[in-house]
C-alpha cells in the first residue's frame, strides 16, 4: 500500500469567497466584508428552506454548525452576517487548487466538497522526509489564505478519516498502526450516510475501534439490511487496508479526447496495441478536423483493479500522424503490467498548436529528411536533458546567434522569414583561433595566413563583411558595475574604458594610449579559399584603433563544409 495524504479545507467556501473578494479590482467590496471576529455563514436553497451551508470559526463557538436553518441561526445569533453560497465557484477553485498541487504528487484529485488527496509513494524523500512535505504543503496552503489539516496513511479512508477528526496536524501514522490511530475516533469518520451513522450510535457503536471484534453475521442482523451492513464492513475494511479502494486521480487538461472502454478487462499486450492504433487513428482524425496539431500527448490506462499509469509523449513539431504517435507511445508501452487487466484507455493531446493543411498524396515530395520524426523519438528515449536542439537568437554575433535549448521549447523558427546575410560557416569554432597573415596592405584581404603551424595560400577571398559589437550589452554591464568608474587621487572621477567585445581574451595589452586599455573594436570577416579548396571564415580585429601602429590582429572563426 502506497501512503497517501490527505487535505481537509475545514473554511474552504469562506475562505475562497475571502480571497476572491479581496483580490477584486474595483475595491467596491469592503475589506472586511468576510470577517474572521465575527459570525459569518454562507447560506444556501435546499428543500427545507435556506440552511447554513458554511460557517465561520465564530460561528462554531456559538453552536452554528452546516445544516442548520437560517431562522434557527438567526434566533441563536441576531448579529448572523450571511452570504449567498457559490458551490459552482467553490468546485471550480477546489478543482483549482488540486491542479496547483500537482508540485507535490503526480497522482492527485479532489476528495468531497471540502478536500485533497495526494499518493505520496517515492515523494517524501525529495522534500526532506514525510513530516517535511506536510509542513511544506501547509504553509503552501497558509500563504494562499487557507486552513488546512493534514494526515498521512497507509490508506485514503485512514488518512481522509484523520485529517478531519483525528487531533493535531499534521497527522503521520507509522506503518502497521492504522488499527490503534483509528480505534478512539467516532464512527462518522468512515465516511459512512448519516441515517447509517445515526443507526450505529443507537446500537451503542460510537467508536471505530467497538467494531473491530463485533462479529459481521450480527451487524448484519443489528441493521436488518444486508447493503447497509456491507457498506459500514467495506468502509472499515478499505480505512484499515483489508480492501483496496479504487482512486482516480485527476486528469490534466486536455485539448483533445479519444476514449475507448472495453466491456471485459484487456490483458494481452497484442489487445492493448489495438486499442492504441484505435485511439491515435480517432485523436489523429479530430486534430485534422480542427486544423491543430499535437505537441503533447498522454495516455492513460485504467486497470480493472482501479489503478491507473499515464504515459506521456513530448513532439518537438506539432504533429497529427497517427503512426508517429503510436511509434512514440508504443516504445514506453514495452514493459506495462496490465495486472488484473485494462478496462479504459484513454489517449489525449495536452498541447496543441495551430497546423495547417497539407497535401500528403500526389505531389512530388520536397526532397528534405523529417529531421522532427529523428528528435522526437530520440527525446522520448534518452531524455530531454540529453537531447538539445538549436534555437536562433537575434544578434549579429555569430557566437551569440543561436543557443541549446529543449527540443520540446517550441518551434526553432529557422523556416521563418531571415533577413538576408552573407552565408555563414557550417562549423563554428567556440573561441575563435589566432591566425597569422599576411597582406598586401593593412585594411586588404589576406593573401596568405597560418593556422597550426601550416602556412597556406589563398586563391579566393570575399569581404569584408563588417559585424560591429553590440554596445547595448556594455550599457547594462557598466549601469551594474559601480567599479567601471574609479577616483583618481585627485578626487575627480576619471572613467576607465570598457571593451565591448565578447571574446575579452582576444584583447592584447598595446602598451600605448592613456588609459592602457583597448576600446571596442567591430570585426571585419572574409570567406577565403586556399589552394587545397577548403573555405574558411576569418576576421579581422582592432584596424586603425588607439592610435598606434600595431598591426591588426587576426582570428579564425569557423569553416565551411
Amino acid at each position: 500500500m502506497s501512503p497517501i495524504v490527505s487535505v481537509w479545507l475545514p473554511l474552504f467556501p469562506i475562505e475562497r469567497l475571502k480571497r476572491e473578494r479581496a483580490t477584486r479590482k474595483d475595491r467596491s467590496i469592503p475589506d472586511k466584508s468576510v470577517p474572521d471576529d465575527r459570525p459569518f455563514a454562507l447560506v444556501g436553497s435546499e428543500e427545507r428552506g435556506l440552511v447554513l451551508t458554511a460557517v465561520n470559526a465564530a460561528c462554531f463557538r456559538i453552536g452554528l454548525n452546516p445544516g442548520l436553518g437560517l431562522a434557527d441561526a438567526r434566533a441563536i445569533c441576531l448579529h448572523l452576517l450571511t452570504a449567498p453560497a457559490a458551490p459552482a465557484k467553490d468546485a471550480e477553485a477546489l478543482l483549482a487548487l488540486a491542479r496547483g498541487s500537482a508540485r507535490f504528487s503526480p497522482s492527485l484529485n479532489v476528495d468531497g466538497e471540502d478536500g485533497l488527496w495526494l499518493d505520496a509513494a517515492g515523494i517524501s524523500h525529495l522534500f526532506g522526509g514525510s513530516r517535511t512535505l506536510l509542513a511544506e504543503m501547509e504553509r503552501r496552503l497558509a500563504a494562499l489564505g487557507f486552513t488546512a489539516r493534514l494526515a498521512l496513511a497507509e490508506t485514503l479512508g485512514a488518512a481522509h478519516a484523520l485529517a478531519r477528526f483525528g487531533t493535531g496536524s499534521p497527522i503521520i501514522i507509522p506503518q502497521g498502526k492504522i488499527e490503534a490511530a483509528l480505534a478512539p475516533l467516532r464512527v462518522e469518520a468512515l465516511r459512512l450516510e448519516p441515517d447509517t451513522t445515526s443507526l450505529l450510535r443507537r446500537l451503542g457503536l460510537k467508536r471505530i475501534g467497538q467494531l473491530y471484534d463485533l462479529p459481521r453475521s450480527s451487524l448484519e442482523r443489528r441493521f436488518h439490511s444486508r447493503d447497509a451492513a456491507e457498506a459500514v464492513l467495506l468502509r472499515l475494511d478499505q480505512a484499515l487496508g483489508r480492501r483496496e479502494e479504487p482512486r482516480s486521480p485527476l486528469l490534466p487538461p486536455l485539448h483533445f479526447l479519444a476514449r475507448l472502454p472495453f466491456a471485459e478487462p484487456l490483458i494481452t499486450h497484442d489487445g492493448i496495441v489495438a486499442g492504441l492504433k484505435h485511439l491515435a487513428a480517432e485523436l489523429c482524425a479530430d486534430l485534422t478536423e480542427a486544423s491543430r496539431g499535437a505537441s503533447r500527448v498522454m495516455l492513460v490506462i485504467c486497470r480493472a483493479d482501479g489503478s491507473t499509469a499515464s504515459i506521456e509523449a513530448g513532439l518537438s513539431v506539432p504533429t497529427r500522424e497517427a503512426q508517429h504517435l503510436l511509434r512514440l507511445l508504443l516504445d514506453k508501452i514495452e514493459t506495462f503490467d496490465a495486472g488484473f487487466g485494462v478496462d479504459l484507455m484513454v489517449l489525449g493531446a495536452r498541447a496543441t498548436e495551430p497546423l495547417l493543411p497539407a497535401q500528403t498524396t500526389l505531389a512530388a515530395t520536397s526532397g528534405k529528411a523529417k529531421s522532427g520524426l529523428l528528435i522526437d523519438r530520440l527525446a522520448n528515449r534518452l531524455g530531454t536533458r540529453v537531447v538539445r536542439r538549436l534555437f536562433p537568437v537575434q544578434s549579429h554575433l555569430p557566437e551569440r546567434a543561436q543557443k541549446m535549448r529543449n527540443v520540446f521549447a517550441g518551434l526553432s523558427s529557422w523556416t521563418g522569414p531571415s533577413p538576408r546575410k552573407p552565408p555563414r560557416p557550417a562549423f563554428l569554432f567556440a573561441k575563435p583561433e589566432p591566425v597569422s597573415v599576411l597582406a598586401e596592405i593593412p585594411e586588404g584581404p589576406p593573401v596568405r595566413f597560418t593556422w597550426r603551424r601550416v602556412t597556406r595560400r589563398v586563391i579566393k577571398s570575399e569581404g569584408p563583411e563588417r559585424i560591429a559589437p553590440e554596445w547595448w550589452r556594455e550599457l547594462a554591464r557598466v549601469s551594474n558595475a559601480p567599479e567601471a568608474f574609479a577616483s583618481s587621487e585627485g578626487g575627480e572621477s576619471q572613467s576607465q574604458t570598457v571593451s565591448l567585445t565578447p571574446f575579452p581574451s582576444l584583447i592584447h595589452n598595446g602598451g600605448g594610449g592613456a588609459s592602457g586599455k583597448h576600446a571596442s573594436r567591430p570585426r571585419d570577416y572574409y570567406r577565403i579559399e586556399d589552394e587545397d579548396g577548403c573555405r574558411y571564415w576569418i576576421f579581422r580585429e582592432g584596424l586603425y584603433q588607439d592610435n598606434t601602429d600595431r598591426m591588426p590582429a587576426w582570428y579564425l572563426h569557423g569553416v565551411f563544409g
